[in-house]
């Protein structure tokens, strides 16, 4: 780990908007991720994230970030706000979310796809990163509507989407990772490379 003298540090906030059906997850999800920077350090244990659920006034979710000898902030955008109309945004990444135990949200993401190239495109040839992630994980259980990982992927994959995860925010499985991953794609923004991914969608 670098000492806070070598860390070079990001002014500029990098800005993240979540898009997703109502009920999918996304407010619980926030909260998860918030109790993993709140967390202290060696404390392994998982917090309740329905103890800290945030609120739309809390806008925009602020997470500080230690990664690849950077410091930068995260302000992620949720789409409930009632007092910020999501395309007037100007967001460096789009994370699209869907509940892993209702398939009509995962049907619901086309609609989302298309509204994000609607709002921002930024030219030709160009798209803005995007990251689909599968929340609920925990009650993802046998039947006619399961959604395997292997289906999730292909459709992020459809979607044009740089990167796939899943996690739940109640149990804390695959939390950390899937903010890793996020935090990774966002910093990726920043640099000559971009945060598209040049291989096709990648999974966590």
């Amino acid at each position: 780990m670098a000492n806070p003298e070598e860390r070079e540090t990001l002014e500029t906030p990098i800005t993240i908007l979540l898009l997703g059906d109502p009920g999918c997850g996304k407010s619980t999800f926030l909260s998860g991720l918030k109790s993993i920077r709140d967390r202290p350090p060696g404390n392994s244990s998982s917090n309740n994230p329905s103890e800290l659920l945030l609120r739309d006034t809390n806008q925009p979710f602020v997470y500080d970030i230690n990664f690849s000898k950077k410091s930068f902030t995260l302000e992620i955008y949720d789409t409930a706000s009632p007092n910020q109309h999501w395309t007037t945004l100007q967001p460096e990444v789009v994370l699209l979310a869907f509940d892993i135990s209702n398939r009509e949200t995962l049907d619901g993401l086309k609609r989302w796809r298309s509204e994000v190239i609607r709002h921002f495109q930024r030219g030709e040839g160009e798209r803005i990163p995007v990251m689909l992630v599968g929340l609920k994980r925990d009650l993802r259980e046998p039947g006619e509507g399961l959604i395997y990982p292997q289906e999730a992927y292909r459709i992020a994959q459809e979607l044009r989407c740089d990167r796939y995860a899943e996690c739940s925010a109640v149990t804390g499985e695959l939390m950390p990772q899937a903010f890793e991953d996020l935090a990774r794609l966002a910093f990726m923004t920043t640099t000559a490379e971009g945060g598209q991914s040049k291989g096709g969608c990648v999974v966590m």
